[in-house]
């Protein structure tokens, strides 16, 4: 029998002071499903994935940089980082999301 139940993003990871927190909800040979919390001024250097992956902003303020090119994202949007494309991540603002990645 499957345990299902009902969980609130928001509540499932926690910040940490100068720090970068993740927490693997799905790892799958198809896929996975991360939840990251970001303090203020913390960041990934730029890097490229092989697959698509969708980032889901669940709080704060974050500046997800694809292709050299700047986006700024509020709670509640998305963005897709399109596969071998370089992107970076920075925290305007501490902030947590949701990274979505289906390796097809």
């Amino acid at each position: 029998m499957l345990n299902i139940k009902v969980l609130n993003l928001k509540n499932l990871i926690n910040y940490q002071e100068d720090s970068i927190v993740s927490r693997t909800l799905i790892d799958k040979k198809t896929g996975t499903v991360t939840l990251f919390a970001f303090d203020k001024g913390q960041g990934l250097s730029e890097h490229t994935a092989p697959f698509d992956a969708l980032v889901y902003l669940i709080e704060g303020e974050a500046e997800i940089i694809i292709s050299g090119e700047p986006h700024y994202l509020k709670e509640g949007e998305m963005i897709i980082m399109p596969a071998n494309k370089p992107h970076a991540v920075k925290a305007v603002k501490r902030f947590k999301m949701m990274l979505i990645m289906i390796r097809l």
